[in-house]
C-alpha cells in the first residue's frame, strides 16, 4: 500500500521544521527490498514508527493525521531518508513530565527496523528542538568535578589519566587493590572494567573496601588525589542503588573522588536513569559494551556511535566511552572526532544536523582500546585539545618498567603534545616515555620506523 499521500511531504524544508521546534529529525540510510519504490518505502518507515500500519484503520481520525511523522526529504542515490517527528508522538513521565530515551528510541528504532519492504535502514543523525530536548535529564556532574577533586583548574583542567584492572574478568579482592594500588602511584584514575562487580571470586563488599584502602594509601604516599569508577551496573534498579550506597559508605571521607560506571548499552535507559537520578553527585560514567551490534560501520541496522554517544548526553552521562578514532585497537575511523564535539560542544554540527545544547552540561570523551604512550601524541593532534580521560589498560600495565610508570609515560605523551615536540626527541629527554618505545615495539615499528637505531636501543 502506497502511502505517500499521507506520509510524505517533500515540500517541507528543514529550515521551517527546525524555526518551528516542534518536531523531531532523523536522518537515515535505508535501502527498499527489490521491488518497492523508494518514496512508498519511506512513507510506510514513517507510518509504521507513527500513527499508521500496513492498512487503512478505522480509528484514524484528524487527531492522528495531526502527528503524523513525515518524510520530508528523500535521495535515492544517496540512500538518505529525512523523517520529521512531531513532538507530540513521544512518551513522557507521570512523575514529571520528563522526556525519556526509551520513547524515543521506541519511534525512531523499533517495528521500522524489521519491515518487510526495508533492506536495511540505519540512523545516522537526529535533530532535537529545544522544548523536547530540555525535558531530558542530561548530565549533573561532569569533568570539571573530577578537576576539583584532582585540585586542577574547573575549567580546561586538562588530561585525566586512566587505567582498567585487567585482565578483564577482573582479579581477586587483594591482588585487585594492589594492582588499584601500584598504578595509582602514577595515574588518576580507575575504572571496572564491565565484568567486573560482585563475582564469586571477587565479592563487592569485600574488594571495593581493599580498594578504599588503596586509594588512601596511594593519596598519602604521593599526596595526590585518586579516583574510582565503580561499577553499579545490574538488572534491577534497587541492586543498583545498594551498590551505589555500600560503595560511597565504604570509601567514606573519598565519596566525591568515586564516579559510577554503568554498562548504558546492555542495561539500557532505565538504568543510566536510575544512576543518574539517584546520584546526581557522581560521575556517571556511560560504558557501552556491545554497541558494535548497532552501531558498526558494518551494521546496516541499528544507528550509529555518533547517535548513541548524543543520547548519552540526553540522558545525562557524564562522560561515555567515545572509541580511539582509528588511533587504538577498535574500529574508528579518524573523522570520529565529530562524536567527542557532539557531546562536549553547545553548538555543533553533526553529520546531517546542527544541534544547539543551550548550556547543557557536556559529556567527556572517555579513550580506551589498545592506547598506549605511543598512539597519544597522534590522537590528540586529530582531536585537538586534551580534556579528556584516558583508560589504558594496556598502556599503563604492559609498561616495561610497571603501571606507575606506564602512567607517568602516557602523561609525558600528552606533554609531547601540547609542546609540538618530535616524539623520537621528546623521548631522548623523558626515560618514562622512552621506556614505552621498548615497551610496545610492534606500535614503535609502525610509528617510528628506525626508533631502535634514533634511540640508540639494540634490537
Amino acid at each position: 500500500m502506497d502511502q505517500s499521500d499521507r506520509y510524505a511531504d517533500l515540500n517541507l524544508t528543514e529550515e521551517t521544521l527546525i524555526a518551528g521546534q516542534a518536531h523531531v529529525l532523523c536522518a537515515y540510510i535505508m535501502k527498499p527490498k527489490s521491488g518497492y519504490g523508494y518514496l512508498e518505502t519511506a512513507a510506510h518507515f514513517a507510518a509504521e514508527s507513527s500513527t499508521g500500519t500496513n492498512v487503512d484503520i478505522s480509528t484514524t481520525d484528524d487527531f492522528t493525521r495531526g502527528v503524523d511523522a513525515m518524510v520530508y526529504e528523500i535521495d535515492p542515490a544517496k540512500e538518505l531518508m529525512k523523517i520529521a517527528y512531531p513532538v507530540e508522538l513521544f512518551d513522557f513521565n507521570i512523575t514529571d513530565g520528563s522526556a525519556m530515551i526509551a520513547s524515543f528510541l521506541t519511534l525512531t528504532i523499533g517495528n521500522n527496523q524489521g519491515m518487510g519492504d526495508v533492506e536495511y535502514a540505519k540512523m545516522h543523525d537526529f535533530y532535537v528542538p529545544r522544548p523536547y530536548l530540555e525535558k531530558f535529564d542530561r548530565p549533573s556532574a561532569t569533568i570539571s568535578d573530577l578537576w576539583r577533586v584532582l585540585g586542577r583548574p574547573q575549567k580546561d583542567g586538562g588530561f585525566i589519566v586512566g587505567t582498567i584492572i585487567k585482565p578483564k574478568l577482573g582479579l581477586r579482592p587483594k591482588p585487585f587493590a594492589d594492582a588499584a594500588y601500584d598504578f595509582w602511584l602514577g595515574g588518576d584514575f580507575i575504572k571496572n572494567d564491565e565484568p567486573q562487580g560482585n563475582q564469586s571470586f571477587a565479592p563487592l563488599k569485600v574488594t571495593i573496601p581493599l580498594v578504599a584502602q588503596a586509594m588512601t594509601r596511594a593519596q598519602n604516599t604521593t599526596g595526590q588525589a585518586k579516583l574510582f569508577s565503580a561499577n553499579i551496573t545490574a538488572d534491577d534498579p534497587a541492586e543498583m542503588l545498594a551498590r551505589g550506597e555500600f560503595i560511597l559508605d565504604a570509601f567514606g571521607e573519598n565519596a566525591d573522588h568515586v564516579a559510577f560506571l554503568v554498562d548504558g548499552y546492555v542495561a539500557g535507559p532505565a538504568a543510566i536513569t536510575t544512576a543518574r537520578r539517584n546520584f546526581p553527585n557522581q560521575f556517571l560514567h556511560y560504558h557501552r559494551a556491545g554497541h558494535g551490534a548497532v552501531t558498526s560501520p558494518q551494521s546496516k541496522r541499528g544507528y550509529t556511535a555518533q547517535v548513541l554517544a548524543k543520547m548519552s548526553r540526553l540522558q545525562g552521562a557524564s562522560g561515555i566511552h567515545a572509541g580511539t578514532m582509528s588511533y587504538g585497537k577498535m574500529e574508528g575511523e579518524a573523522g570520529d572526532t565529530i562524536i567527542a564535539h557532539m557531546i562536549e560542544q553547545d553548538s555543533v554540527m553533526g553529520p546531517y544536523f546542527h544541534q544547539e545544547w543551550y548550556g547543557s552540561n557536556p559529556t567527556t570523551p572517555i579513550i580506551s582500546g589498545g592506547m598506549n604512550a605511543l598512539r597519544m601524541p597522534g590522537f590528540f593532534e586529530n582531536l585537538g585539545h586534551s580534556n579528556l580521560i584516558l583508560t589504558a589498560g594496556g598502556g599503563s600495565y604492559g609498561h616495561i618498567d610497571g603501571p606507575a610508570v606506564g602512567a607517568t609515560s602516557l602523561r609525558q605523551a600528552e606533554q609531547c603534545w601540547r609542546e609540538g615536540a618530535d616524539p623520537i626527541e621528546f623521548a631522548r629527554e623523558h626515560r618514562e616515555f622512552a621506556r614505552a618505545f621498548e615497551s610496545f615495539t610492534h606500535d614503535a615499528d609502525e610509528l617510528f620506523p628506525g626508533w631502535r637505531g634514533d634511540l640508540n636501543i639494540a634490537a
